[in-house]
């Protein structure tokens, strides 16, 4: 007598579990590889207003530590709108802030930065005042760029020209060294942040 074959029937996991799992993994994929897009434009014309009011107050110190306690002002006044400004775009773009390339990007920005703060200290401690401005464009060019490997194309782009700006400042009179303050963190701020906003959205 011949019988017929059952189907084994221990039951696979279900369907939806599986979905699920594999819906996490392509998403967690996507976010390691894809581009750190919460760079806010309209956050970067911002900073590019306040750093042209900067250099316009930075010009008339006749002090160098006012000098340079104004342009530290503008650097933390930077981060905070930054800060502001990326948030703002990643929730309203329902995109982790900090997550895959976000972590990335935080992660290589921030050691060309607190190189800065270092060479900052020991610059001012030295009175070496006239290398603070190409060291300092030099630095956040630097930052940019690398950070930006894992952001839209257009940033790393922004960076090459804070890094070219800082070269020309460590070969400029110093008298000058206020223009290519305004011309990096005012102008380059507000032109990319124009480009950035219309291109990647907001």
């Amino acid at each position: 007598m011949v019988t017929p074959l059952r189907a084994h029937r221990d039951a696979p996991p279900a369907l939806q579990d599986r979905a699920i799992d594999n819906l996490r993994y392509i998403r967690e994929t996507m976010e390691r590889a894809g581009e750190f897009t919460a760079v806010s434009g309209w956050g970067e014309v911002i900073i590019g207003v306040t750093a042209l009011v900067a250099a316009a107050v930075a010009s008339r110190q006749t002090d160098t530590t006012a000098w340079v306690l104004t342009w530290l002002t503008e650097a933390v006044v930077s981060v905070v709108i930054a800060g502001f400004a990326m948030t703002r775009k990643s929730r309203a773009a329902d995109v982790p802030l900090f997550n895959g390339p976000g972590r990335k990007f935080v992660l290589s920005f921030l050691p060309p930065m607190a190189v800065g703060v270092l060479l900052t200290a020991v610059l001012f401690r030295s009175g070496t005042f006239w290398a603070l401005p190409g060291v300092w464009l030099l630095l956040y060019g630097t930052a940019v760029m690398t950070g930006g490997a894992f952001s839209v194309r257009i940033v790393p782009v922004m960076g090459a020209c804070f890094i070219a700006l800082g070269a020309i400042a460590l070969v400029t009179p110093s008298v000058a060294q206020d223009w290519l303050m305004a011309a990096g963190f005012g102008v380059v701020h507000i032109v990319f942040g124009f480009l950035i906003a219309r291109r990647y959205g907001g």
